[in-house]
């Protein structure tokens, strides 16, 4: 699987427009994730916002979330 350059999307976070730049297999499994979760990737994104740090970006945090999620799917975590 490669990664390749990232992909820029926009996503409205609590009313506000921002983009964030994501490998394409991190926007497939995050939109994967939100969709077992039954949740927009708007919400999911706003969730990961508001639980982040201010020491990490949006895209940094959403590569974390994509991974500790797949880690506990798997039972590691």
């Amino acid at each position: 699987m490669t990664g390749g350059r990232p992909e820029k999307h926009s996503l409205t976070l609590r009313g506000h427009r921002t983009s964030v730049s994501l490998e394409a297999p991190f926007w497939e499994a995050f939109r994967d994730i939100a969709k077992a979760e039954g949740k927009a990737i708007g919400a999911l994104a706003s969730e990961i916002d508001a639980d982040r740090g201010m020491d990490m970006g949006l895209a940094s945090a959403i590569r974390v979330y994509v991974l500790a999620w797949h880690r506990r799917e798997a039972g590691l975590g």
